[in-house]
């Protein structure tokens, strides 16, 4: 019988370490999973999609920038999350031929926050940017039982899918100036930084600058270079962080789920031990199951 099939899209791919997260854990689990990378461009991505449409060998796709929004158009169906959300890092094929939309970059943002530290029932919760990956942010600062989020931006009007994703969870997005972070940021539990690889780093000079203490968690959703600058300055205030990397490794389990045929949520067999795997094949210490850790 031929190997099951799935892949990373997105542009430029390269440097994509989801292949090496997916074999490790089909490994594990004893799936016969062919996972690979295909770079593509937004207008590449809806042929593509159609041509594995009705393929029983196709599970699904990984989706990373820059076409997670286009990948929201190319699903039939969305789940809660994709929708509210309002864009998906993963498209499922189903057995009908239909493709469903899911977000489950949620997930992995709660997990790395979770894993990296202890967060208040009721944390205060600031997101840096305001682009695909703050509405996933947003979501999540909602699943970490904040009751709204902080969304810090250097442009209102990049910031209008944070907002609306805001409204669509019922969780109220107050958006501050990109100005005002090096003086407010350690007064929050949780924070994410959406930002591009050095997006941040001359807040992270004017976080030095000031030398603020915080116990917060501040995950940087960049993971190369790390440490980044930011977190390197968060971690010498005294704050927990968490490289993009553990979001990756995190969401990227939600994924496995999926294309295994369980829902996202649903532990996996030997669930630790998967993720142990995963970890070891990007380099990182072992993470506890998501089980483990507070929902």
């Amino acid at each position: 019988m031929s190997p099951a099939r799935a892949a990373v899209v997105g542009h430029p791919i390269g440097h994509s370490r989801s292949p090496d997260l997916h074999r490790a854990a089909y490994a594990v689990l004893g799936e016969d999973v062919h996972y690979d990378a295909h770079d593509l461009v937004e207008e590449q991505l809806p042929p593509f999609v159609d041509d594995r449409r009705g393929d029983p060998a196709w599970r699904g796709l990984s989706v990373t920038m820059p076409l997670k929004s286009v990948a929201a158009a190319c699903a039939d169906e969305l789940t809660a999350l994709g929708h509210a959300v309002g864009a998906v890092n993963t498209l499922l094929f189903r057995p009908d031929g239909s493709v469903l939309g899911h977000n489950t970059d949620v997930t992995g943002i709660v997990g790395a926050v979770t894993a990296a530290g202890a967060v208040p029932a009721a944390p205060r919760a600031a997101v840096l940017g305001g682009g695909g990956t703050a509405t996933a942010a947003v979501a999540a600062a909602q699943a970490l039982g904040a009751s709204g989020a902080d969304v810090f931006v250097r442009s209102a009007a990049r910031a209008g899918r944070a907002v609306e994703a805001g409204r669509r969870l019922g969780v109220p997005v107050r958006l501050r100036a990109w100005d005002e972070a090096p003086a407010l940021l350690a007064g929050y539990d949780v924070v994410v930084s959406t930002l591009p690889p050095h997006g941040a780093d001359e807040l992270a000079a004017q976080l030095e600058e000031r030398s603020p203490a915080t116990t917060g968690v501040l995950l940087d959703a960049a993971y190369d270079p790390w440490p980044s600058a930011v977190a390197a300055a968060w971690a010498r205030a005294g704050g927990a962080v968490a490289p993009g990397l553990d979001m990756l490794i995190f969401q990227a389990v939600d994924q496995i789920r999926m294309f295994t045929g369980r829902d996202p949520g649903t532990p996996l067999p030997r669930e630790q031990d998967v993720i142990a795997a995963m970890c070891t094949a990007v380099g990182r210490p072992v993470l506890p199951a998501p089980s483990l850790l507070r929902p």
